[in-house]
């Protein structure tokens, strides 16, 4: 695809944004996600699923189930993939915008 088309992609599917779809199909490294849009679809690799221990493919959600999840990049290719993240870690960024300062110190 061209750069016209992954501009419109990447501002309809902005990186850091909560986005929701399906779970549409399984694989041994990650998920297929359903987002609605004939042009691109979304992956969820099995690494993007916790942020300690580990993840199986026997833990994925169940096919056909509503997913939400943070889109944090993208297959420029002929694969027309949105990269996601359902990490609690990531997820909490998304939706909840703290001011963290840049260093923390107590007196």
């Amino acid at each position: 695809m061209n750069d016209q088309f992954w501009n419109q992609v990447k501002s309809k599917y902005r990186l850091g944004e909560l986005i929701h779809g399906l779970v549409e199909h399984h694989k041994p490294f990650g998920i297929f996600v359903n987002l609605g849009d004939d042009m691109v679809r979304g992956i969820v690799q099995i690494t993007d699923f916790v942020d300690t221990g580990d993840m199986t493919p026997e833990m994925y959600p169940d096919i056909g189930s509503p997913i939400g999840a943070v889109v944090v990049g993208y297959t420029e290719d002929e694969r027309n993939q949105i990269w996601l993240s359902v990490k609690p870690s990531v997820l909490q960024k998304a939706l909840v915008h703290l001011k963290v300062p840049a260093t923390s110190e107590r007196s």
